[in-house]
Order: structure tokens, then sequence, then C-alpha cells
């Protein structure tokens, strides 16, 4: 069996029986692919059945001398999820990176915004040009509910349900979910989708979509991104802000205003509980006051 046709089968199955997205896909095919260049580099002739874990274990020593450990044990769960496949698929009986450790990394808390913050980004952008209101409408719905980009820019037309209070989400392998939208954010959208997006020439295909360029296309994930630097660059603010910084302050917003955690997971599309308890440790005061609230001791 040759590395690439592996690889090729691992990403069908990846995509068809796993239902990842295509992000995710291309992340766990850079894990083999650094792998692969290291065995091609040193003229190392194995196979990913007959690969042993001294040689796995080798590459993970040269991997160190460049990367973080953050990197190094996402590159290794990378490749222990490959090598499942294969003993999966009958092609090996073993996982030779079964006896090798995953450095020791902190949590690594993600940046927030504080209201204060948020409003000076949105208030920064510019109304008078034709994509300020657009502009706007995009912020609010990336902090109103907390979306990650690629949900954003693929958000259709179809999925507004504002008489119900709700939009249509789809999430990370093409799931579904319902995400209650408040009143503030379904006027800002209004306001673009009725008096901006019906001046543009949309391109066939682009219809449905509700965030559009000045071409009458889909949106970028990298648009979403430029806009939100040069506000935050703008306002002169010394933080490393990205659209799922809106995601995190949204959760985060949440659970200081005493939101369960429960709720904060279906509306973050999170499949685990334990993604979404990252949000506690950001605000431990938020611990302190559930224990004051409700223990008996009080």
């Amino acid at each position: 069996m040759k590395w690439e046709n592996a690889l090729k089968d691992y990403q069908l199955y990846l995509k068809i029986e796993r239902g990842l997205s295509k992000n995710s896909i291309d992340n766990y095919a850079l894990d083999i692919k650094k792998l692969i260049n290291y065995l091609e580099n040193n003229k190392i002739n194995v196979s990913p059945i007959n690969i042993s874990s001294e040689v796995i274990q080798q590459f993970i020593y040269e991997l160190a001398k460049s990367t973080n450990a953050r990197t190094q044990a996402r590159t290794i769960s990378g490749l222990r999820s490959f090598f499942s496949y294969l003993i999966f698929e009958d092609y090996r009986a073993d996982n030779p990176l079964e006896l090798i450790e995953s450095p020791k990394i902190g949590m690594k808390l993600p940046d927030i915004l504080s209201e204060d913050e948020i409003d000076a980004i949105i208030n920064a952008v510019d109304l008078s040009k034709p994509e300020g209101e657009r502009n706007r409408a995009i912020l609010e719905t990336l902090y109103g509910c907390g979306l990650r980009v690629s949900e954003l820019i693929n958000l259709k037309l179809s999925d507004l349900f504002f008489d119900e209070g709700f939009i249509k989400v789809t999430g990370k392998g093409d799931k579904q979910r319902f995400v209650p939208i408040v009143e503030t954010t379904q006027k800002f959208i209004n306001i673009y989708k009725e008096q901006i997006r019906p001046h543009i020439d949309i391109k066939k295909g682009h219809e449905d979509v509700l965030f559009l360029n000045r071409r009458g296309k889909q949106l970028s994930r990298a648009m979403i991104f430029t806009i939100i630097k040069q506000l935050v660059e703008k306002i002169g603010l010394k933080k490393n802000i990205s659209p799922h910084t809106f995601r995190h302050s949204f959760a985060t917003h949440l659970l200081q205003n005493n939101a369960d955690l429960r709720s904060i997971q279906l509306m973050l599309g999170h499949e685990s509980i334990t993604t979404t308890e990252i949000y506690v440790h950001l605000d431990k005061s938020h611990l302190t006051k559930v224990v004051q609230q409700y223990h008996p001791r009080k």
C-alpha cells in the first residue's frame, strides 16, 4: 500500500463515515503529509502497513526541534487516528503510536472581548460605505448567535426564522441546529437584507446566500478575518482578535450572566459538554457565585 493511496482512502473515510468538514479533513491530512515528507527526505522506504513505532518516534523527535508542544500533540493525535483507521480496515494489527506519549500542554484559554470592546469594534464600522451595513450585520450575528466563521458565510436567507426567533445553522459535519436570535441582531440583518442586498447584482447560485461580496457572491472566510482585523487596528485594540473571538465572547458573557452550560453547548453546537467547559475556566468567579447561591452552607 502506497502512502498516497492510504491518505486518499482515509480522507474519503473522514468525509463519508465521520462526516467531517473540509477544514477538519485538511488538518488531518496535513499530519500524515508531515510524516510522508519526513520519510521521503530521509529516504526511509516503509509503507503505512509496516512502518514501526521506532521510525515514528524518530519523526516526532525531529518534529520537536521546530514546533511547539501543542503542534506536536496535534500531529501525534492525527497520526494515531490515521493508524486506527488502518486497523479498522484490517490493513494493520497494531497502532505504532500506541506507546508514544503526547507532550504535556497547558490549557490554552481563548481570547475574549468585553462588551465595551465589542461595541467599540462595531461602532468603528463605516456606515457611509455600501458594505458598512453588511459588516455591522456580520459582527452582530457573530456575537449575537455565537457562530463559527464557516457557519456565518454559509448562512442562507432560507435559514432565517425571525418570526419564531431562531436561525438555522449548519455546523461541522453538516449538522444543523437552531440558534435563538435576539431582536437587535434581527434588526441589523433586516436593514442589510432590505436596504443594501437588493441593489447587488447577485450571481447565479448565490441567490439564497445572506451575506454577499460586491460581486454578488458568497463571502470568503479570509474576507471576514480582514474586516475584523481592519476594525481592530482602527480602534487601536491590542488583542489577538479573530471571528472566533466573537464566538468565545458570546459563550463567556452568557456564562457570566448565569446561563447554564448545557444551553450554551446546544447553541454553540458542541458535541461534547467538555468542549463547552473551557468557558468555566475563563471566569472562575462564576463558580464562586454558584456555590454562594446554591450550597446549603452558604
